[in-house]
């Protein structure tokens, strides 16, 4: 009874993000480990059937770290954000866009949607500029996206699952890494998205007591964001920025929990962080 149960508690969800466009970031370990990997796969591809317009955004932090480590390269972070020189951008372009982005869409591909894997150089998807930190630290060759071309996602989504990598490069031909996040969070902003979803390794953002928030108003955390450090940070940054362009909600979700992105969509209580407006 309880799966007859949950298709009905699903039903409403799904007449209300019917032909919506939701944007969902992907990375941490729904990306790393082989089973969730596959089960992302399918519940992007369950998403697609029931008439909603998925957009990957993804990342790949740990497959670039593991790379550079491997060629004694230097690992640094600041403010949540790689600290990126030239080789740490070439290399992170060939990790995204050559490996990561390609597994991804032939996973799809496989589960019964035709997907088609960019970046933000194709079609000059994203225009990128130099990211500078309020705090004045440089962090080398990471970009802000400063426009997303609307046409090239929506003509790719009439027929295909659009998987971004988060690269892109400057009006000069300059190439930058972006963080994932915040391209997610670009993406959703131009495409006027229904929602977005992060999915992270953790239940959602947590309290200073470790406990889960499960529902953020903008202005709360708004005032709340200098608190914040560390991964979480620039997720929440796009989370802001997205439902200040009016996408209705941006959700922050566990994606080491199986079909993680469906329970927070599709049920009542979902299981992660909500960030929205009451009214």
């Amino acid at each position: 009874m309880r799966d007859v149960q949950t298709l009905l508690e699903a039903l409403p969800y799904i007449r209300e993000f019917h032909r919506r466009t939701v944007v969902i970031k992907y990375g941490g370990a729904a990306m790393n480990d082989p089973v969730l990997r596959e089960e992302f796969a399918r519940d992007i591809v369950l998403l697609k059937y029931v008439g909603m317009n998925p957009v990957i955004v993804h990342g790949g932090g740990p497959a670039i770290t593991n790379y550079m480590e491997r060629l004694g390269m230097e690992v640094k972070f600041v403010e949540g954000l790689r600290v990126s020189d030239a080789e740490t951008v070439e290399l992170a372009k060939m990790v995204l866009v050559g490996k990561e982005n390609k597994d991804i869409v032939l996973r799809i591909n496989r589960a019964g949607q035709p997907a088609v894997g960019l970046c933000g150089d194709d079609g000059l998807l994203f225009t990128v500029s130099k990211r500078e930190l309020q705090s004045g630290a440089d962090i080398g060759l990471v970009g802000d996206i400063e426009n997303v071309r609307v046409d090239v996602l929506n003509h790719i989504a009439e027929d295909y699952i659009p998987v971004i990598a988060s690269v892109g490069a400057d009006a000069d031909g300059r190439s930058y890494n972006v963080n994932a996040d915040a391209a997610a969070g670009a993406v959703a902003a131009a495409l006027g998205a229904y929602k977005i979803v992060f999915l992270t390794d953790v239940d959602g953002w947590l309290d200073n007591r470790g406990e889960l928030i499960s529902f953020a108003d903008p202005d709360d955390l708004r005032a709340a964001l200098a608190d914040v450090s560390g991964g979480m940070r620039p997720k929440l940054e796009a989370c802001l920025a997205a439902v200040d362009a009016n996408v209705t909600s941006a959700h922050i979700v566990d994606g080491r929990k199986p079909h993680s992105v469906l329970l927070e969509l599709f049920t009542d209580g979902g299981i992660g962080t909500k960030i929205g407006r009451t009214s």
